[in-house]
């Protein structure tokens, strides 16, 4: 039987999107995530998933980091955009990304629909007239491949950083020691190539879809 991941913070939209999944392959068991943290459970716990439906701006996500280590991590699994963001740099940048696909959130039902067959018939769909993928700038593409070298935990700590938690809450909310989360942070500098936690943030900033929005973290005595 075919899974379906559907990664999405929102309920009511994770519902229309269960909808449309459920007309475009009927029968296929759905899966849901809410933040990045279960979004990578989740695509451990279903390899076999044929396509992983992500929302950009999940809790824990920053921009298109998600989707970067996603396809990182899980190469063979398609991943469609889902976003509210539909101008074309926005849908470009994923497709070049490795996105398999791009539905703006404002599409209707058939939209959707005829979007997640294409896909499922091995297509590439994407709104008209918004172009095709063309290069990543290389520093964009540099960050990517360094956020690709970061394993599952390592990526939840960095994207509680950026969310501006210091080393004890992130101990907090993933269990584990103070000690555990300076360890991560060390290996995320080292695979980052840089020296401090601001410049952490910074940098992984680069794949925001608004870099207005990036903030210097709060200075943390124990980092």
């Amino acid at each position: 039987m075919s899974e379906i991941l559907i990664a999405d913070d929102h309920p009511l939209f994770r519902e229309a999107l269960k909808g449309a999944v459920a007309s475009a392959l009927p029968g296929a068991e759905i899966r849901e995530a809410q933040d990045v943290g279960s979004l990578l459970a989740l695509a451990d716990a279903y390899p076999q998933a044929e396509l992983l439906l992500l929302d950009l701006n999940m809790p824990g996500a920053n921009g298109f980091s998600a989707l970067v280590h996603v396809r990182a991590a899980h190469p063979g699994l398609p991943v469609v955009v889902v976003s509210a963001r539909e101008d074309g740099d926005t849908v470009r940048r994923a497709l070049a990304h490795g996105a398999t696909g791009f539905i703006p959130k404002s599409a209707d039902v058939p939209t959707l629909v005829g979007a997640l067959r294409a896909v499922l018939d091995g297509e590439t769909w994407a709104p008209p007239d918004t172009g095709r993928a063309g290069a990543l700038e290389p520093e964009e593409a540099a960050l990517a491949r360094r956020l690709a070298e970061l394993t599952p935990q390592q990526f939840r700590v960095l994207g509680m950083v950026c969310a501006g938690l210091l080393n004890k809450q992130i101990a907090y909310e993933l269990q584990v020691s103070e000690a555990t989360v300076k360890a991560h942070m060390t290996a995320i500098l080292r695979k980052l190539g840089v020296h401090t936690r601001t410049q952490a943030v910074m940098l992984a900033g680069k794949l925001a879809l608004d870099q207005a929005s990036v903030r210097p973290p709060p200075e943390d005595d124990d980092a």
